[in-house]
């Protein structure tokens, strides 16, 4: 798929099902701030604080003063989804998107059903694919549909996009990784924030990180294995940046599983739900200017 630009234009999504794990609560793990002995460890509890406590600290106070953009908090409810996956997979249905955005009329949130809808009809997909419940063209067709509606959601959410604002981010999939559907989600989000988003799968956006600036770097993980290739990788974009005091986060179903991670794969924060990415990564520009 190559480097595409999400500032000011469309995107293509990319077709490969994608696993996504359920976002954890959202206090923090335990495991983050002790060792194999139960006691604090100056390095884990310094990376804690400024990883995971201070950019939420940050989000309550941004919360606070920024406008919101759903009236109505409703979620799918799990025979919604139901509902949408047997859509996905009917040779008769004609207007799946349509059915979507008729749960908009409805009073379900846009973000709920990026993120609630669309990726668990993913991770259904894949499942049913892996466990040779569905054929190549049942899962082909289906698939298509659900890019259909992913392409209508992200652009009702791009539409009501905050000015820009000079941020940039390049979002990339870790080594080895094949599930970027989710991604190209998370690009939108950004792009609704106002951010200049661009995303590469090729060699990690290194030509780009050396050429272009970018204040921050995204990575998404969804395999336990891939994780000692992921801590490499952020090491290698960080010397690689032509922006010396890059900021890295890091996502995915892996994180979600398992936060306490973040430290092993050497990335600055993790955010395991693209609602709050955006302001994650602004909180990191944040206390770095403070910290200069």
């Amino acid at each position: 798929m190559g480097a595409w630009r999400h500032f000011g234009q469309g995107f293509e999504l990319d077709a490969t099902p994608l696993e996504c794990g359920p976002s954890p609560a959202a206090g923090v793990s335990p495991d983050l701030v002790s060792d194999e002995d139960g006691l604090f460890v100056r390095g884990d509890l310094a990376r804690l604080i400024e990883g995971e406590i201070l950019p939420r600290l940050m989000l309550v106070h941004q919360e606070a003063v920024r406008p919101s953009r759903l009236l109505v908090e409703r979620r799918p409810t799990p025979e919604q989804i139901a509902t949408f996956s047997a859509l996905l997979l009917d040779p008769a249905a004609e207007d799946v998107t349509g059915h979507v955005v008729a749960l908009l009329d409805e009073g379900l949130s846009l973000d709920g059903l990026l993120l609630e809808l669309l990726t668990p009809a993913a991770r259904d997909l894949g499942r049913m694919w892996e466990e040779d419940e569905c054929d190549f063209v049942d899962v082909t067709v289906a698939v298509g549909r659900l890019h259909a509606v992913a392409r209508e959601l992200c652009s009702k959410l791009e539409d009501g996009s905050w000015g820009a604002h000079g941020r940039s981010i390049l979002l990339v999939p870790s080594p080895g990784e094949t599930h970027t559907f989710c991604l190209s989600i998370v690009a939108s989000f950004f792009r609704e924030a106002g951010w200049d988003v661009t995303t590469s799968d090729t060699d990690l956006g290194l030509d780009l990180l050396r050429a272009e600036w970018f204040d921050v770097v995204g990575v998404t993980l969804s395999c336990d294995v891939l994780l000692p290739r992921l801590t490499d990788a952020v090491r290698v974009m960080r010397t690689a940046s032509c922006n010396r005091s890059v900021r890295v986060m890091v996502g995915g179903p892996l994180f979600a599983r398992h936060p306490e991670q973040l430290k092993a794969s050497g990335a600055d924060a993790m955010a395991v739900d693209a609602r709050i990415a955006p302001r994650i990564a602004e909180s990191l520009l944040e206390k770095q200017a403070q910290a200069c």
